[in-house]
């Protein structure tokens, strides 16, 4: 007969039934109204809050991306702005070391390059000169019979 709670527990449960049972249409009809409407702003919130989440992540990769923007942009407004000032003071702008050495680098890369090239080829050419010709004369030349 029971439903397996306390006695306690059954009575209360059947007296809610009986008192749900006794409510009148209009109130039974506003009771599900409102269970259904619980329901919508329930699931509704649970949209609002996946959708906010994935602008929040979206927002926030774009504003990444705008900051490095506009980092970027400032620094070459910062550099610009000190060029600027610099020659209205009346200073030469700095020589670009980074870029001197690199290329004196690669210029004593080239040299070294064409010199250990030049090498080879000139002692490819001594191992030329380094051959002996011996003139042989056979003994069926024609040289020979005419002298």
């Amino acid at each position: 007969m029971g439903t397996g709670l306390g006695t306690v527990e059954e009575g209360a449960l059947m007296i809610g039934t009986n008192l749900l049972e006794r409510r009148s249409k209009p109130e039974r009809i506003a009771d599900q109204a409102w269970q259904h409407l619980a329901s919508a702003v329930n699931t509704a919130g649970d949209s609002i809050r996946d959708t906010a989440r994935s602008a929040r992540h979206t927002s926030a990769n774009l504003a990444d991306d705008a900051g490095d923007l506009v980092g970027s942009a400032a620094e070459e407004a910062r550099r610009r702005a000190t060029r600027a000032f610099d020659a209205l003071a009346g200073r030469s702008p700095a020589l670009p070391w980074t870029l001197l050495i690199g290329a004196a680098l690669v210029g004593a890369a080239i040299g070294w390059a064409a010199g250990t090239a030049a090498r080879a080829a000139g002692s490819h050419d001594r191992a030329a000169d380094d051959i002996e010709f011996v003139d042989v004369q056979r003994p069926d030349s024609p040289a020979e019979t005419d002298r």
